[in-house]
């Protein structure tokens, strides 16, 4: 983390850059926030750990309007989400200098909490430049540890690999971390009857408090009005009158990022229920990939979609009745 602190001053203090975008430590040792960094003094809060799972690329729309290059941290995965945002002209090339910085897979609190590890005071071993495989955690019960690849986030297992899809440097090493298939709980819920799928996402959708943190965190909704934050409609309000708007709310915000979402995995990472909304995304890929060919949103800012291009290889509208 220090080399890419001194290089952050660097670029600050040469005028490169106008200021940095990363992460600061927040209110616990295990939740840093997202920040911007406009002086070399500002500095001495940024942190980069294995807590750092926030997605910074969807923060550049707005950095792109700002006077000055914005110095970006972007993990591998996050570089996907940079490019699409690329291709959709969301953001602006010329107003940024990526940093890819260095993975070893990102660390998820509540899976340590499940583990029967309470009462967290510090962890130590997430730092990035730590080689070490097992977390050790002080607590007010005493210490615990955990193995680092058990605290991982669902989507580190199932990474598309650690090789940044843009940057102007690098700066870390990259540990790979995908040990099972990304598709596996996809392909499970497909063979579940009619009456089992429904009941599935209901249930987890029906722990939906609408706060909205899905959509603010993606980087695919970008659109800068909502439908869902219209006053023509009741969908303005945070409470559900019914399971049919929860239902709604999900599978429209699926359709609309279905051919540009890059399974960053973010939506579920910063539920505060717990729900697996990236399920839904990874069914689009899953089938986008079977019917159209394998397409991976972000990895190339010139291939055209296959949800907007046409070739006399596409299936039929008919097949997705045939699947049954």
């Amino acid at each position: 983390m220090q080399e890419l602190i001194k290089r952050a001053k660097e670029l600050l203090e040469n005028g490169t850059v106008a200021r940095v975008l990363g992460w600061k430590a927040g209110d616990l040792p295990y939740n840093p926030e997202p920040a911007y960094f406009d002086s070399t003094e500002s500095l001495a809060d940024f942190v980069y750990n294995g807590f750092c799972g926030a997605n910074l690329s969807k923060y550049m729309i707005e950095a792109s309007k700002l006077e000055g290059k914005t110095l970006v941290c972007l993990k591998p995965c996050d570089t996907y989400s940079f490019n699409q945002l690329l291709k959709e002209h969301r953001i602006d090339r010329d107003k940024a200098y990526v940093i890819g910085v260095g993975c070893k897979g990102k660390l998820d609190i509540e899976r340590i909490r499940k583990m029967g590890i309470k009462g967290i005071e510090q962890i130590s071993g997430a730092e990035m430049e730590d080689e070490a495989d097992t977390l050790t955690v002080s607590t007010i019960y005493g210490e615990k540890s955990c193995k680092y690849a058990d605290a991982m986030l669902e989507r580190c297992h199932v990474c598309k690999g650690k090789e940044h899809q843009v940057y102007d440097e690098l700066i870390g090493e990259s540990k790979e971390t995908k040990d099972a298939d990304r598709f596996a709980e996809v392909a499970r819920i497909e063979t579940m009857t009619p009456e089992e799928k429904f009941a599935f996402f209901q249930k987890e959708l029906s722990k939906c408090i609408r706060c909205n943190a899905c959509r603010n965190v993606c980087p695919a909704c970008s659109c800068r009005k909502c439908v869902f934050d219209s006053n023509k409609f009741d969908s303005a309000q945070k409470a559900n009158v019914d399971s049919f708007e929860e239902k709604m709310f999900h599978i429209i915000r699926a359709f609309h990022v279905a051919g540009r979402c890059t399974d960053c995995g973010e939506c579920s990472r910063v539920c505060p229920q717990g729900i697996p909304l990236h399920l839904f995304n990874r069914k689009f890929i899953k089938d986008i990939d079977e019917f159209y060919g394998e397409y991976q949103a972000g990895m190339d800012i010139n291939a055209q979609s296959p949800l907007t291009d046409f070739t006399f290889d596409d299936v039929e509208p008919g097949i997705v009745g045939e699947r049954g």
